[in-house]
Formats: structure tokens, sequence, C-alpha cells
């Protein structure tokens, strides 16, 4: 045995072993709990479109080491699809969260059943399980939304909102420019899909359910 080096010869020892590895277990247990997605009976969740408003002081504001342009007054209610946290991207340190979102028949279970739903590289998918299935409609009830925490207290409580919670979101649509020439704009519209379609919100108030 080196020099420095210590053997759990008493029994104390062995047992604060096994209750840190329990300690290990339940703690990965719980996550796994905490992440699972919640299941709903069929019946649309949300019934309201997301309401947008003109946003009277349009000035950029500082955030970080980005300049924001207000562009409107947004408030979406909907159930959340889809989840993504973002670390390494472009945009990771202004927007870390994507929620894909659905209200109106996208926020029935009914519905959802038979979708594939995914989210990759600030991009959201609908895959049909039935070839009837109307993709181009349901997307007009769905949006991909770029989240930006106001603060880190909104930042904690984006971290815990769940696949199948009913989240509301109250804030700002911004364009983004930093100082390096890089750039991030808006969707002004629901009606929208594909590259440029997703909205950058600037996060003032959350709550979920």
């Amino acid at each position: 045995m080196r020099a420095g080096q210590r053997r759990f010869d008493h029994p104390w020892g062995q047992y604060l072993l096994v209750a840190c590895a329990c300690c290990a277990v339940a703690a990965g247990i719980l996550g796994n709990v905490l992440r699972r997605p919640i299941d709903h009976a069929p019946g649309a969740l949300v019934r309201r479109e997301p309401l947008q408003s003109a946003q009277l002081d349009s000035r950029a504001f500082a955030f970080g080491d980005y300049a924001l342009t207000p562009r409107a007054r947004f408030d979406v209610e909907a159930r959340v699809l889809s989840t993504e946290r973002y670390r390494f991207d472009a945009g990771a340190g202004l927007a870390p969260f994507d929620f894909a979102l659905g209200w109106g028949p996208m926020s029935d279970s009914a519905v959802i059943d038979r979708l594939e739903i995914r989210q990759s590289s600030r991009f959201y998918t609908l895959y049909p399980v039935a070839e009837s299935t109307d993709v181009a409609r349901l997307l007009r009830y769905s949006s991909n939304m770029h989240l930006i925490p106001a603060n880190a207290a909104i930042a904690d409580l984006l971290q815990r909102v769940r696949v199948g919670h009913v989240v509301r979101l109250e804030g700002l649509l911004v364009d983004a420019d930093r100082s390096d020439g890089y750039g991030w704009r808006t969707s002004l519209s629901r009606e929208d899909s594909g590259a440029g379609a997703c909205e950058l919100v600037y996060v003032e108030r959350v709550s979920f359910w």
C-alpha cells in the first residue's frame, strides 16, 4: 500500500461505501422519474393560439455578448412535445433550450400518438405513423422555439420542464446580433416552416403544470 493510501478495515468504512452506492442509485432513479414524459388522456389540452402583439419599444438592448432587438411581445401556452438542450453550437450561449410546442390538435394525445417527433440541429420534425395524417396542417399548430432565459431563475425553471407539461412562456420575440457578425432572426408567423421558421423567444416569465 502506497504512502497516503488508506484501507477501509473498519466496518463503518464499508457501510459508508454501501450507503454512497445506494444514494447514487437512488439519485439515478429519481432523475429518470423527473425526466419521464407526462402522459395525458385524449383531448386537446390547449385551445388558444399563441398571442403576438406589437412591441412599442423596439430599441435593441444588451444581453451578454449580444444586442437583442424586440420585434413583438409574445405569449404562448402549449403542450411540450419535445425538448433539447444545446451546449456547443453557435447559439448555445444565448438560447440553450429548444422546446417543440403544440396547441390545438397538437396538444391532443390522440393526434400526437400517431406521430414520431424528433429534434436535432435546431430543427423539429414530424413523422406520421399513418399515411393519412395531414402533417402540413398539424405543423400550423406547433413550432420549435429557441428560448433565451432572461435570468438564472428562468433558466432553472426551463431546465425542469418535461415532455407532456403544459407550459406558458411570456416575453419577447427578438432578433439577436453579435459584434463578430453572427446574427439570429426570429420568425413572426406560425404559418411558416423550414429554415428560419422558428421563434427566438426572450423568456421573461415561465410557468408549467
